[in-house]
């Protein structure tokens, strides 16, 4: 058996006895990548808070600020190249993008126009729903849910729930001195 072949063969045994562990202790079964790498040491190394996480399969380019235990789900794209400051304690649905840029002028002006860039703001306590695109020059307030498949292309004022395309509000985040949420839905 050449080296080649060892190093194949040692692989698999790897990928085998880790997925056992993860099947055994979460009960899931993930791509071998996310079983060889730590979600927390790459958040680590790319800067963001104590406690955050983000997947393998993510990207991040450029300026990405993320505050402390907040989760970056599979398959999202942080474009930070305009800036992009995520706060404390979100949920980042699994194929959320967030742009900081675009060339549509560039495209259209055959090359001739800059790239657009402006910055995006995700406050603290925010749930992302899955599959949303938020669009550069955006700023989502502090306790926000932004419901799944929709696109962002206007700042989201504080405590609010908006959904579509485009995102538009559709009700409130109450949260009360107890601690327990509210959820308040327009009727209209």
């Amino acid at each position: 058996m050449n080296s080649s072949d060892l190093l194949r063969k040692s692989i698999l045994e790897l990928y085998k006895w880790l997925r056992k562990g993860m099947r055994q202790k979460w009960k899931r079964d993930l791509p071998f990548e996310e079983m060889l790498f730590d979600r927390w040491e790459r958040a680590g190394s790319l800067g963001f808070g104590e406690g955050s996480s983000i997947y393998h399969n993510s990207y991040v380019y450029s300026d990405v600020t993320v505050g402390q235990n907040t989760w970056i789900g599979p398959f999202t794209l942080l474009d930070g190249s305009g800036g992009l400051t995520i706060g404390d304690n979100c949920s980042i649905s699994a194929g959320v993008h967030i742009y900081t840029h675009d060339t549509v002028r560039w495209a259209l002006s055959g090359g001739k126009a800059e790239y657009e860039r402006a910055p995006v703001s995700v406050g603290s306590c925010c749930h992302i729903g899955a599959k949303t695109v938020i669009a550069k020059g955006v700023t989502i307030g502090h306790h926000c849910v932004i419901g799944a498949c929709s696109f962002v292309n206007r700042d989201i004022q504080p405590y609010t729930i908006a959904v579509g395309t485009p995102c538009k509000p559709v009700g409130v985040v109450n949260i009360e001195d107890t601690g327990n949420i509210a959820f308040l839905f327009d009727r209209n």
